[in-house]
């Protein structure tokens, strides 16, 4: 029975093998199948960020995990063009990107004239003028240089000026804590006399008069208005003192402007040299770094007045924002956008300067407060950006510690290494872009980026419908005359902060003589039959296109160029614009 048993066994085992290794090799060729179906990975060359981020600014990259089954996604591909974003710069461009080759040409000029009267001269007795400035850091800097020259037109002693601690910044931090008062006082003797405070009268403080001018007052505006109070009261203090001061001025007063802002107004050394090191250790990590003032708070945010694709939570948070200040009015978010209102999200950002040459491997300083959305919005950035810096990315604590509770020290810190940048990208026309700008030109002309919002708004928008190389060529053209060239704007136009052309000279021989070499190489090109067509600055390839200067003239109400005029104009379109309330500078600082 036992024998009979072990038979059957052996006869069922004999049966099984050949049904086990037919079903192995189904299942071989089931997986070779598959295999041979599945779509390679994106080459090794090829970045696509991944983005959990508001719907209208979701990249348009198709993601390796976006939840698409094969075939659905081969479809997709196969009816519209893959937007992906190469590791690499992606520009074409024969522009260097750092720098303009133009800048050797041009340098800072602000030397007074010999007719400009000396301060001993000029200041008459029993005249002191003081200053309550308003608004953040870079705000109360501007009306800190045009109370120096309000002085001088008003033949008075300047008091230091007052900063201001009680508006949104919250800053308690006095003027000797900011700035150098003593090389303030110094630097600026021969032009304004200028004392720490008022003097005493018969052992007590001397009493003054408060008052407003209204902003853009004229020299002619101050001497029918202040003038006779001074004249009366002795000592006059002017508040809110910030843009009160026209735009445009004689030669020698936008000089002594210049002097103020570029020479005069000096960090304290405790600022300085927290500063200098942030940049030693920027310079550490690489030999160029971009500095970026994102500009993506929610007070800047509710402002604009602009969607951002968060919904009704992003309503609500923004709308309870603006309802802190009754002045505001209503916005049409689309109209904003159109109009190049809107700040551009860090995605947009990081897209643009990829397209303009900057590559993943660049390292990034961002000059941020608060970030609406926190990491979820930034991350889009860093994804094109993994090299992403701030002052407290490269600090320790304890250092950062006696600035922290200060936001104007903090502003300043982020100031000094902007203005240190190899190239500064702003995010908005606010007061630190503003007096960063006009630096960065009065110093070299260093590289400095607007977004060209107004053109850059509906190409975001559009680029699921294009490629990366023909959308980079769009960012390109589209930020010709925002790049940082010497004479993108014409002398005299836009905020003399930010263009402080009376302060800029011009080596006319060096340029004459560089520009005949171009002609040379041009002439040489034709001969040998290459057809090239060169931009005047960068010597790159471009679209005929003129740069759109639609928000150059912000802060400034003026007659401009007539329409005639306008019209005989190549290299540059310009457009007036209403003086800004007072609520956006101050946001905007």
């Amino acid at each position: 029975m036992a024998v009979y048993q072990r038979r059957r066994n052996h006869n069922n085992l004999r049966y099984l093998i050949p049904i086990i290794s037919t079903i192995s090799t189904v299942l071989l060729l089931l997986l070779a199948l598959l295999s041979f179906l599945t779509p390679p990975p994106p080459d090794n060359d090829q970045f696509i960020p991944h983005h959990h981020h508001r719907d209208h600014i979701h990249s348009s990259s198709l993601l390796e995990n976006d939840v698409f089954d094969v075939n659905h996604k081969n479809e997709i591909e196969q009816k519209q063009p893959v937007f992906r974003v190469p590791i690499h710069g992606g520009s074409s461009s024969s522009q260097d990107i750092w720098s303009s080759r133009l800048s050797k040409f041009f340098y800072g000029c602000s030397n007074s004239s010999q007719k400009f009267a000396k301060a001993g001269v000029n200041t008459m007795p029993n005249r002191y003028l003081m200053i309550a400035t308003s608004g953040g850091l870079n705000q109360q800097r501007t009306g800190i240089t045009d109370a120096v020259v309000a002085a001088r037109i008003l033949n008075a002693t300047l008091v230091v000026p007052k900063l201001d601690q009680n508006s949104f910044w919250k800053d308690s931090s006095n003027f000797t804590e900011i700035f150098d008062v003593d090389w303030f006082i110094s630097f600026l003797s021969k032009d304004v006399k200028i004392i720490k405070q008022l003097p005493e009268r018969r052992g007590k403080a001397m009493g003054f008069y408060t008052m407003r001018v209204p902003r853009k007052c004229t020299p002619g505006c101050y001497q029918k208005r202040v003038v006779p109070v001074l004249v009366k009261k002795k000592a006059v203090q002017l508040t809110k003192f910030d843009y009160r001061l026209a735009n445009k001025l004689d030669t020698d007063l936008q000089k002594l402007r210049c002097r103020v802002n570029y020479h005069a107004l000096r960090f304290t050394e405790p600022i300085l040299n927290m500063g200098r090191q942030l940049v030693q250790r920027m310079r550490l990590r690489s030999r160029h770094f971009i500095a970026l003032h994102l500009r993506f708070e929610p007070d800047m945010l509710a402002f604009s007045g602009c969607d951002y694709g968060g919904g009704e939570k992003e309503k609500k948070e923004l709308g309870a924002i603006r309802k802190r200040w009754k002045t505001l009015h209503s916005h049409n978010p689309d109209k904003n956008r159109r109009q190049g209102k809107c700040p551009l999200t860090p995605e947009e950002v990081g897209l643009m300067l990829r397209a303009l040459g900057f590559g993943s491997d660049i390292h990034i300083y961002v000059a941020s407060g608060e970030v609406y959305g926190g990491e979820e919005t930034l991350a889009p950035l860093k994804a094109l950006f993994p090299n992403y810096h701030s002052k407290e990315t490269i600090t320790r604590n304890a250092e950062l510690s006696p600035f922290m509770s200060f936001s104007s020290r903090m502003a300043a810190l982020d100031f000094i290494v902007c203005d240190e940048s190899d190239v500064f990208v702003t995010n908005n026309n606010g007061n630190m872009a503003r007096m960063l700008a006009g630096r960065r030109r009065y110093f070299g002309h260093k590289r400095t980026i607007r977004p060209n919002a107004k053109k850059l708004s509906s190409l975001f928008i559009n680029r699921v419908n294009m490629t990366w190389e023909a959308f980079a060529s769009k960012v390109r053209t589209h930020q010709k005359g925002f790049m940082g060239e010497p004479n993108e704007v014409r002398p005299g136009r836009g905020e003399f902060h930010e263009n402080p052309s009376t302060c800029i000279c011009e080596n006319s021989e060096d340029k004459a003589q560089d520009d005949s070499s171009a002609q040379s190489q041009i002439k040489v090109s034709s001969i040998l039959g290459k057809e090239n067509y060169f931009s005047k600055d960068s010597g790159e390839s471009v679209e005929d296109e003129e740069p759109d200067w639609t928000e150059m003239d912000y802060g400034e109400n003026q007659n401009g160029l007539q329409d005639k005029e306008l019209s005989n104009i190549t290299d540059y379109t310009f457009v007036k614009a209403e003086e800004q309330p007072e609520l956006e500078d101050m946001l905007s600082d």
